[in-house]
């Protein structure tokens, strides 16, 4: 278990995982690893490599997560194909749950791969969440957005909004497990990535504060990409007191016309199962459940003792 990758070391784990994805047509990772592989990331995140054959060659990766301090830890593994059904999977989650160090893990699995959800329910992990990817074609006729009064739309600024950005982010995700903890430093990180266009970036303004925002992102269509570009919603956030007016349609709207500007086919987003008003809302807008992404959870060996049947014998 390490804190730090070499840089070669992370090179190597970029390209297991985009072996992994050329095997699964699904990417392994999520953002948050991947960004934590190129940058750095958080110091008290941990990488487990997994090596076989001499000389070695990497076989598997896992990360984990620890910052989370309600939830617990969060993990995420890939096994290169060529070094599957040997029981590195196994080794990687065992591995997760030990450094959690009896606290409660939760393990993402990306493309609900039948591989996968039986490595966790062997491992002792139960599904707990699950996100749906949803699709929609840009060809169909899109409406104009429509915002209430007093409410004026402009692209993001580079090197002055981040701020303000990242308190309302912090206000309309306050629930959220993952969304709702960015700091500056997360925005800063995407800001530096090939696919950042504050173009694409729309937030929403009254009385001169931010109300809310939609950052759309465009995956592929860059040289040596496999795949047709697509577009998605990345995030869209409405301050709670703008709730009900209909902003978080509009701002939705807005960017899905400028994505159809830049001459897109297709738009993706991600959304919790459990989120029923937002998918009401992408239903409505034209988008269809495509794929999707589940989280496990290992109970823990404390939570298991708590929980554990009193086996005392009666006298």
């Amino acid at each position: 278990m390490r804190d730090r990758l070499t840089e070669s070391e992370a090179a190597a784990v970029l390209k297991l995982a985009a072996a992994a994805a050329d095997e699964d047509g699904v990417a392994p990772l999520s953002e948050h690893v991947m960004l934590h592989l190129r940058y750095g990331g958080d110091a008290r995140a941990r990488n487990v490599l997994l090596f076989e054959n001499s000389p070695a060659e990497l076989a598997g990766y896992a990360h984990l997560d620890p910052t989370d301090p309600v939830e617990g830890p969060s993990g995420e593994l890939v096994v290169h194909p060529r070094f599957r059904r040997r029981g590195l999977g196994r080794k990687a989650v065992h591995t997760l749950v030990a450094e959690a160090g009896g606290r409660p893990v939760r393990l993402w699995a990306h493309g609900d791969l039948p591989a996968a959800d039986r490595l966790a329910a062997s491992a002792g992990f139960e599904r707990i969440r699950s996100l749906w990817q949803m699709r929609r074609g840009l060809q169909a006729p899109l409406d104009r957005p429509v915002f209430a009064d007093g409410i004026k739309v402009r692209t993001f600024v580079v090197g002055s909004d981040e701020a303000a950005w990242t308190e309302l982010n912090r206000r309309a995700f306050a629930g959220h497990p993952e969304q709702g903890a960015w700091t500056s430093d997360d925005l800063l990180q995407r800001e530096r990535e090939a696919w950042f266009d504050p173009d694409g970036f729309f937030v929403a303004e009254r009385d001169g504060r931010l109300v809310g925002f939609h950052w759309t992102k465009i995956h592929g269509g860059r040289r040596n990409d496999a795949h047709e570009p697509i577009g998605e919603v990345y995030v869209v956030g409405v301050d709670p007191a703008e709730r009900g007016t209909g902003l978080g349609r509009a701002l939705t709207l807005a960017g899905l016309r400028y994505l159809r500007s830049r001459g897109l086919g297709q738009v993706m987003l991600y959304v919790d199962e459990s989120n029923t008003a937002a998918i009401r809302l992408y239903e409505s807008l034209g988008f269809t459940h495509w794929g999707t992404d589940v989280m496990f959870r290992h109970p823990g060996s404390g939570e298991r003792a708590a929980h554990a049947p009193n086996r005392r014998a009666t006298p």
